[in-house]
């Protein structure tokens, strides 16, 4: 359910910056999604395409762009990509791990018609 909540937030983000360009519509929104973030981008256009009908954002394309895990070895300092599951560092074989990357989830670009 947590995803009517970000999908609110984007549209909220989309009508803001569309207003602020006086655009007469906005027809994509480009996401960037970490692998790790809990977001369902079905969910997401699922309750897109509600709230955002009868607003100027009603039809925009959503764009979902994954983001790689990153996570940083606390004992040697290493930095690696997640490739499928949680794996020890590649270098010492610790796992004194801290994500660094792939928990985001934002609007990178928001294209509009004037």
């Amino acid at each position: 359910m947590h995803e009517l909540a970000v999908t609110e937030s984007v549209l909220e983000i989309a009508l803001r910056h569309a207003n602020q360009a006086n655009a007469n519509r906005v027809t994509d929104i480009y996401l960037i999604v970490g692998k790790l973030s809990s977001i369902v981008d079905d969910s997401v256009q699922f309750y897109w395409n509600m709230i955002a009908e009868n607003t100027i954002c009603q039809d925009a394309r959503l764009h979902f762009k994954r983001v790689p895990a990153r996570l940083k070895c606390l004992d040697c300092q290493q930095e690696f990509e997640v490739v499928e599951s949680l794996s020890p560092c590649p270098q010492c074989g610790g796992f004194h791990l801290k994500i660094i990357g792939g928990e985001e989830f934002y609007v990178e670009s928001i294209i509009v018609e004037k």
